[in-house]
């Protein structure tokens, strides 16, 4: 009798549904927004949002705390510093230009690591979802 109740336990774990993260493009009225959430959630992980021709993307990262200051923008073996803005909650949120060629490495190949202060955050943007990347960063471009 146990037997089969650990097999209907590992049965069931097993084919539970998981909630699998995954980038969203919200692009309508106001901002664009992609997002790296569970869909039909309330859960982020990260978003990236700008006005469309502003030349401007604030990366937030949820479940991130500083103090704030500056952080390291890294795609590639090119890099920055940009301003930590002041946020409420458990995220950060950081402001890249467009314009720089960093932004132009991490929309090429969806890859960037965000250093903030101590912690250091991976903002990875997997191969399926690279072209929501790279419309998203034509129309946040000024």
């Amino acid at each position: 009798m146990n037997l089969l109740l650990v097999l209907t336990t590992l049965l069931a774990v097993q084919t539970a549904p998981t909630r699998a993260w995954t980038w969203t493009l919200y692009d309508g009225e106001g901002p664009l927004v992609l997002a790296e959430e569970v869909p039909d959630t309330p859960n982020l992980r990260t978003t990236l949002e700008c006005e469309a021709g502003g030349g401007r993307v604030t990366f937030t990262l949820y479940e991130a705390t500083t103090p704030g200051g500056y952080a390291t923008a890294r795609a590639g073996e090119l890099s920055t510093t940009a301003q930590i803005l002041p946020s409420r909650g458990d995220k950060a949120e950081v402001v890249l230009r467009t314009d720089l060629p960093v932004f132009a490495a991490f929309a090429s190949s969806g890859e960037m690591t965000l250093a903030l202060g101590d912690q250091e955050r991976r903002v990875s943007v997997g191969r399926p979802h690279l072209a929501k990347l790279r419309r998203f960063a034509e129309r946040c471009a000024a």
